[in-house]
């Protein structure tokens, strides 16, 4: 039976018949992974290209904001050089566009500060004139910056500053901000103060070494972000003579932290000069800041004060160094270079003048000194002011210009300041200053760095989530001695752990569509226009080509359109795309009829952010209002810069209608009311609750009214708004319960 037993087992399975029964493990181990990372691979491509078309989605939009701001600044400074003298509305546009320093000194008789003593010998009478115009700023800034007359309330418990400071200080103030809570304006005022007294004793380009400490940490873009800050500080220690560092610029707007970012910033400064270095950014601006949020910020935390507090900031700003060289091969700027760029010429200039890198500065020249304009090289406009255009470039490009991978040098268009600079530029610079490395920020990473052109250029970006939560890495590169890089990466929220990398991007990518979709029904009237040439028969439906095209010729985005249609409209079995459905997610909320035509509250809303804007630069006395004459003003402003007409019964409608306590003055939160977007599926939801004595009857048709004093229906972010010192008198009711209304858009995510 053993051996029949045996047979039968040979039988069935035959040493001949095994590979055919049976895969070797092995092989099936191998085919098995290779399967899995062809799946992985496909989906991670995938994955990428979501996160791709996202992210440009957001920079386009962010950058369109800059460049927006620029052509608005730039209308501005044409209106003051094109009117004439004798037209009384020279002073009204020089007003307009005058900082709060320049408008003192006219107001005052003091004059402005002469051109840098650079153009004149030493020993000359022009440089004793420019000292005494110094000597007059700094008891100007003295002046309007005094914190001796702002009281301590019993009920304030923060820090208590003392100078000279003390690391404990430094630790103290930590704590607080950590906490939510805000320094006096009385201690931020002295703050300032010293911080301007260490800032005029720098050069324009600081000289950093690794000689002690062995490396120096360089950081990027912050925009208001204190928690990454304080991630750097946990990881890397606080600045010190064994642990310097660089921050480069940017550290201010966007985020809601911008001061506590910049007064630990100058904390560790005042502590030790050399253990903390600071160039400027192209945000380290008045006239960003304006836009961007941080004169808002300033408003709402320190209220009464905050004109000082405001005065203070714009001062130092201008102090701030342009560049800094470490160990004499390492050149760190916050935009980049130009095939103009020259560092000796750099060195030399009065970085002061440059209140805002946005505009020249124009100084008046008296008929006796007609030598001044010899001096300087044929630079001079129509009224007979002189602009050194050579040294604004210089200014401008440093700290706006942007790296490409196509050689030359050419005017940045995408954002409308400073230059494009190619490989050969960066060859040619590095070269002429005896370099071997550019590091610059200026634009957001999505690992936080990016080296370029040869590794010769590297991009350190420190603002983690910076256009969506998960959206990017922060990052800080450490310099050593040995002309090594390390870099650290991060990500300031906890809550991004808990989810996959899909839905980080499904966050991401839905936060950017729906900026977007709110850009593009900002171009209803001309978007439907356009979609409508290829739609003669009015069938609503368009091929998704010419679709691209429409959007193309309106929105001057360079967007991958018929990759993103599924996302933005309804497309039919046969490939036709639906382009009225690109606008059924929102309605235009409308506080007024249009007298000027039915795209004017579109073309109102489409340049909300130029009017306020104009608006800001108004409230000379950071109160939160305007009047009502001013407003008016404002919007025929600008109907210039846009080149439309708009009718002037409609804005004096407009004014009345969003003057809803009808004193006369309007508010930010009355003016931001009047232009939004309402979300049509939660509006829809609203209705249906809206009691019958909520609804109103316009012109026969049934309207919905929202009430101004419920702001969170309206899907907004809800901030306090300061009515500040005020020069005229503001009703109680406008000072008790008024709000500013944020939308979370990428621009001022930004």
């Amino acid at each position: 039976m053993g051996c029949g037993k045996s047979t039968a087992v040979s039988d069935t399975a035959g040493p001949e018949e095994k590979p055919s029964m049976a895969m070797p493990k092995s092989e099936a181990t191998i085919k098995s992974a290779l399967l899995i990372q062809k799946w992985y691979r496909r989906y991670t491509a995938r994955l990428e290209a979501r996160r791709r078309a996202a992210w440009n989605i957001y920079q386009k939009i962010e950058y369109a904001g800059e460049q927006d701001q620029l052509n608005l600044y730039n209308f501005f400074n044409d209106m003051i050089n094109h009117v004439s003298m004798s037209e009384p509305g020279r002073n009204k546009f020089n007003n307009l566009v005058l900082t709060r320093q320049q408008n003192w000194r006219k107001s005052t008789g003091t004059p402005s500060p002469s051109p840098s003593p650079v153009f004149f010998d030493k020993g000359s009478k022009k440089t004793s004139a420019a000292q005494t115009s110094i000597e007059c700023e700094d008891l100007e800034f003295m002046q309007a910056t005094d914190p001796s007359q702002i009281k301590v309330s019993a009920a304030y418990k923060g820090p208590v500053l003392k100078f000279p400071l003390t690391q404990g200080a430094m630790e103290m103030l930590i704590n607080h901000f950590k906490n939510n809570q805000y320094l006096h304006a009385k201690y931020t005022l002295e703050l300032l103060r010293e911080t301007r007294k260490v800032l005029k004793r720098q050069p324009n380009i600081n000289q950093a070494s690794t000689s002690i400490a062995r490396q120096i940490t360089v950081c990027g873009d912050l925009h208001g972000k204190l928690d990454d800050l304080l991630i750097v500080f946990y990881k890397n220690g606080l600045p010190s003579v064994d642990n310097p560092y660089l921050f480069n610029g940017d550290f201010v707007d966007r985020g809601e932290n911008s001061t506590e970012v910049a007064l630990l910033l100058f904390t560790c400064l005042i502590l030790n000069p050399t253990a903390l270095y600071i160039n400027r950014g192209n945000h380290e601006d008045h006239i960003m800041n304006i836009r961007y949020g941080f004169i808002k910020e300033l408003m709402h935390k320190y209220k009464e004060h905050a004109g000082k507090v405001v005065r203070a900031f714009e001062d130092i700003f201008s102090w701030l160094p342009l560049a800094t060289v470490i160990d004499q091969t390492v050149l760190v700027v916050h935009g980049g270079i130009s095939d103009q760029t020259d560092l000796a010429y750099l060195a030399k200039i009065d970085r002061h003048k440059y209140l805002s890198a946005l505009r020249p500065p124009v100084n008046a020249v008296e008929e006796t000194d007609k030598e001044l304009l010899a001096a300087i090289a044929n630079d001079q406009d129509a009224n007979g002011d002189h602009i050194n255009l050579r040294e604004w470039k210089q200014v401008l490009d440093i700290l706006w210009s942007d790296p490409r991978n196509v050689f030359g040098c050419t005017p940045n268009t995408f954002r409308g300041g400073g230059s494009y600079f190619g490989p050969d530029v960066t060859d040619l610079v590095l070269s002429k200053h005896k370099l071997r490395l550019l590091i610059r920020s200026h634009e957001c990473k999505h690992e936080g760095y990016e080296y370029c052109h040869d590794n010769k250029v590297l991009t350190i970006f420190s603002a983690s989530n910076y256009y969506e939560m998960g959206s990017n890495k922060g990052a800080y590169v450490q310099i050593s001695s040995d002309s090594t890089s390390h870099f650290v990466q991060y990500m300031a929220s906890k809550s991004h752990k808990k989810l996959s990398l899909r839905q980080r991007l499904s966050l991401v990518e839905e936060s950017a569509f729906k900026d977007l979709k709110e850009k593009l029904y900002s171009h209803h009237s001309d978007l439907m226009a356009e979609f409508q040439k290829y739609d003669p028969a009015n069938t609503g439906l368009i091929t998704a080509t010419d679709w691209a095209k429409a959007l193309e010729m309106v929105m001057d985005m360079d967007l991958p359109w018929r990759t993103l249609r599924s996302k933005l409209v309804r497309v039919s079995l046969h490939g036709l795309v639906d382009y009225k459905s690109s606008f059924e997610d929102y309605t235009l909320h409308q506080f007024t009829k249009d007298f000027g035509g039915p795209s004017i509250t579109e073309i109102m809303y489409r340049n909300k952010n130029s009017l306020e804007t104009i608006f800001r630069i108004m409230d000379k006395d950071n109160s939160g209002y305007i009047s009502m004459e001013e407003f008016e003003e404002a919007c025929q402003l600008l109907g210039e810069h846009i080149k439309t007409t708009i009718s002037p019964q409609y804005i004096s409608d407009l004014a009345t209608s969003i003057d809803m306590n009808k004193d006369g003055f309007i508010d930010f939160n009355e003016f931001l009311e009047a232009f939004r977007l309402v979300d049509n599926d939660h509006r829809n939801s609203v209705k249906a609750n809206v009691p019958a004595n909520d609804k109103q009857v316009e012109n026969g048709h049934s309207s919905e009214v929202v009430k101004s004093k419920s702001p969170s229906s309206l899907n907004k972010k809800k901030i306090p708004l300061s009515t500040g010192s005020k020069k005229r008198t503001v009703p109680e009711s406008k000072q008790v319960d008024s709000t500013v209304l944020v939308t979370p858009v990428a621009e001022n995510g930004t």
